[in-house]
């Protein structure tokens, strides 16, 4: 599947380490997402219960419904967590996009062969800016 179907067949995003800092990368998305888009944005961060008025949840688990893309900004190092809690989802989302600089070759392997596309190293703002938001 090409970016461009990811983006344009996605409808709800989990971005799993939104901020409220405006001053970060996953603030700035969790924007654009959330004004930019059609897509029901649902932010994903234990230490927040707001932002910019719309509930945090605190985990994935924890959403009203399992979206079709997970929108990743965490540590490397969390990632295989990450993975665990997508994988313990009622049912699975269509895509783990893993933002940019981030890039785990086992994580991306385990989530393909459970059945997830897979991106890693990309910005989604920029890929839908470039792709649908035209």
């Amino acid at each position: 599947m090409t970016l461009e179907e990811i983006l344009r067949q996605t409808r709800t995003v989990a971005v799993v380490g939104a901020s409220a800092n405006p001053a970060r990368p996953s603030h700035g998305v969790y924007r654009y997402l959330k004004t930019h888009t059609d897509y029901d944005v649902y932010p994903v961060n234990p230490t927040i219960s707001d932002l910019d008025g719309d509930p945090v949840y605190a985990t994935l688990a924890d959403l009203p419904v399992v979206p079709d893309l997970v929108d990743v900004f965490r540590r490397v190092e969390e990632l295989p967590a990450v993975l665990a809690d997508v994988l313990a989802l009622p049912s699975l989302p269509a895509t783990l996009w893993l933002q940019q600089g981030l890039f785990h070759e086992q994580v991306g392997r385990d989530a393909h062969a459970a059945g997830l596309h897979v991106v890693m190293d990309r910005c989604l703002k920029v890929d839908h800016a470039q792709w649908v938001g035209r």
